[in-house]
Parts: structure tokens; C-alpha cells; sequence
């Protein structure tokens, strides 16, 4: 072995919890098995390997061990850890869905202009969105099931309302980009007549026309996350 291997890891981070970055700890196979959930002999196993392989020192006094972690040691896990941090920082600050632009059955027009909604709209996304919604159906899996991760998020919520004659349920609201340059917010709703394969988009302005869209398109959706 010259290189840290996976399996060594939990082992090496257990006794840099322990202090042995500068000193040499008390450490017994029992309880390390217990802390990196192996059993006592694989325990006793990953010691000898990174011993044999100079990346912890191990001092015996009888049936006693205390082991310190080289400076070989101590800078593979430094390159893990900046490894990792570069990976985590450069990932993805946003979700992307992709569909095919279809038509609807003509409700979100009449469903955007109610006041209940529209007052709402206004005071929490910061305009009032054009009289209709932009459907988009996801044909993939993989998108299909980013989407349903929405119904977990916090988005803007646009409280359910009574008109005296009929309840409407609420609205949550997630800022996004249509093909990266058309703000619009993507929208879960309470109660509605598509499945589970559709979604719904706003704007301030009729994005099918602005845009130049036609039922068949297909389209990018990218939601921003916190």
C-alpha cells in the first residue's frame, strides 16, 4: 500500500480525534472496532497496514499500544480534506430540470388574475405574474424525481384563500431561469388537475410569446439553492 486507502481513513480520523496528531495515545483494537464500526480483528488489521506503511508509529509496553499518526500520515489526510472542500465548494448551487414545453387547459389564467393570488404575488415575489402559467412536461425520471425533492424545500409560500364561496389551496414559489436567461418562478400547487409529470411556470410576462416558444420545445429549468 502507498497510497491512504479508503478503508484506512475512519481509522487515522479516529486518532487525530484523539490527539495523535503530536502524541503518541493509549489505544486498544476493541475500542477503535467499536468507534469505526469494524470488528476488533479488522482493527487490529488497518494498524499493522498503516504502520507498515509509515503513516502511524506504534509503541508496545506490554499488552499496552499507543499509536501517533507521521507527518505522511497527517498530510494524506490534509490532501483528503482540501480534496473534499474543493469537490463541496465547486459543486452545483442549483437544481436543473429539463422538459418539453406542452399546452395546459387554459385554468392558470384564470387562476393567476384572482386577488387572493394576486395581492399575495405581489408582496412576496414583487410583481404581479402574467395571466397564465408556462407548462413544461417531464418526461425523464431523474427530473421527474428532482422534482418531487421540491415538495421538501422551503420556497415562497402563497397562503390558500377563501373568496366566501370557495377555498383555494396555496401556491409555493421557487425563483428560477428558463434556458438560463428568462426569470420566471416554478410553482407547487395545493390542489391541481395535472400529474405529477407537469409543472407550472410564472413570469412578469407571457414567456411563450417573449420567448419565442412552441408546444415540443424542450427547455431548461434551473432553480437556485440557499
Amino acid at each position: 500500500m502507498t497510497e491512504l486507502k479508503i478503508q484506512h481513513i475512519l481509522t487515522l480520523t479516529y486518532l487525530l480525534s484523539k490527539g495523535a496528531k503530536h502524541n503518541f495515545v493509549p489505544i486498544t483494537t476493541a475500542a477503535l472496532g467499536h468507534n469505526i464500526k469494524k470488528s476488533q480483528q479488522a482493527a487490529s488489521k488497518h494498524l499493522l497496514e498503516l504502520e507498515n506503511n509509515h503513516f502511524i508509529e506504534r509503541i508496545m509496553d506490554g499488552r499496552n499500544v499507543s499509536v501517533k499518526i507521521t507527518s505522511k500520515g497527517f498530510s494524506e489526510l490534509v490532501n483528503l480534506s482540501t480534496i473534499l472542500q474543493q469537490s463541496i465548494d465547486s459543486s452545483l448551487s442549483y437544481v436543473q430540470i429539463q422538459g418539453t414545453l406542452v399546452s395546459g387547459m387554459g385554468e392558470g389564467a384564470y387562476y393567476m388574475s384572482l386577488k387572493g393570488y394576486t395581492k399575495q404575488f405581489k408582496s412576496k415575489i414583487g410583481y404581479v405574474p402574467f395571466p397564465g402559467t408556462l407548462n413544461v412536461k417531464i418526461d425523464n425520471k431523474t427530473h421527474q424525481a428532482t422534482v418531487n425533492q421540491l415538495d421538501r424545500m422551503d420556497g415562497v409560500l402563497i397562503q390558500r384563500f377563501s373568496d366566501g364561496k370557495r377555498t383555494y389551496g396555496w401556491v409555493k414559489c421557487f425563483q428560477a431561469k428558463l434556458n438560463q436567461s428568462i426569470d420566471c418562478q416554478l410553482i407547487i400547487l395545493e390542489r391541481t388537475h395535472h400529474d405529477k409529470s407537469i409543472i407550472e411556470l410564472i413570469s412578469k410576462d407571457c414567456i411563450r410569446k417573449s420567448a419565442k416558444l412552441k408546444d415540443g420545445t424542450k427547455v431548461t429549468i434551473s432553480i437556485p439553492i440557499p
